[in-house]
């Protein structure tokens, strides 16, 4: 886990900030109406965790209120559990500023925070329930991500405690099955990455047999991916070709997609050095949070 080593925070690039001054320009892209309506008096908000799960994406958070000239007080640290309990929410954070600022840009705030919170729930949550079954090996996200929020997604995956897998295409070089057929062969595709690639960028190729795989690690493939193998074809794939090519190759075997709660059993295999899933980031439900600006009674 990330956090573990250091401060996740520090992984952002210098760039990143210029992503939620974006954000800002889609919610406001003219007039603040309801920002004039309420003024510049000086207020304070709470932010509340209404759902239980992991809070990830305190430099986004952060960030937002930053350029709405807020500070930010947290009570909760970045990869800790929100649990609202029998109380139905729990105080995560304290926002100060005009008041105006704290609502223009709540907004922009709780939708990165519960959606980065979210991809950070289901990824330790995917995590323990592989351990659990006794995996060993890596579990990783993918790249179906989206648009414009790639940073943030795999920032939640990094908290939550797996492997952020490539970021880009610039990243690492995969070959996939439209690679191959658009090149001829998985020979001729290797080679050709690997006469751009250098030294420095491991190679993937992606295949559905152990013909492919064999002829992909001949050629100096880094990295195998068995695609679309059932849980027992996986398992006596893997062994195969990791029999075959001892002592003779080294490379990784990654497999991906399929992996639920009802088939971990069946589908885990320490033969496989890396199982890569988007379950982990796709269509995962959000941890809920709200902003309220304390007031009298």
């Amino acid at each position: 886990m990330a956090s573990q080593y250091g401060n996740p925070a520090d992984l952002l690039p210098v760039h990143w900030k210029s992503q939620i001054t974006a954000w800002f320009a889609e919610d406001t892209p003219s007039f603040d109406y309801g920002g004039f309506v309420v003024g510049d008096s000086e207020r304070t908000a709470t932010l509340y965790g209404k759902s239980v799960g992991v809070l990830a994406g305190v430099p986004f958070f952060d960030e937002v209120f930053a350029q709405a000239g807020c500070t930010v007080k947290w009570h909760l640290a970045e990869g800790s559990i929100v649990n609202p309990g029998s109380a139905g929410k729990i105080a995560v954070a304290t926002v100060t500023g005009p008041v105006r600022k704290l609502l223009l840009g709540e907004r922009v705030a709780l939708n990165t925070l519960s959606r980065c919170s979210g991809v950070a729930t289901k990824s330790r949550a995917v995590d323990e329930l592989v351990r659990n079954a006794g995996y060993k090996g890596i579990l990783a996200g993918t790249r179906k991500t989206t648009p414009g929020f790639r940073l943030v997604e795999k920032y939640g995956m990094l908290v939550g405690g797996v492997d952020g897998h490539r970021h880009d295409l610039s990243s690492m070089i995969m070959l996939k099955d439209n690679h191959i057929w658009a090149k001829g062969s998985i020979t001729e595709a290797v080679k050709a990455a690997k006469s751009v690639g250098g030294f420095a960028l491991k190679i993937e190729v992606e295949v559905d047999s152990e013909k492919d795989a064999d002829e992909a690690i001949a050629a100096g493939a880094d990295i195998i991916m068995l695609d679309n193998f059932d849980g027992e074809g996986l398992k006596v794939a893997a062994q195969s070709i990791k029999q075959r090519w001892a002592g003779k190759r080294e490379f990784l075997l990654e497999c991906s997609g399929g992996l639920t709660a009802e088939n971990v059993g069946t589908y885990i295999n320490n033969d496989i050095d890396i199982i890569s899933t988007s379950s982990i980031h796709q269509g995962v439900p959000h941890v809920d949070f709200s902003l309220k600006i304390d007031h009298a009674p």
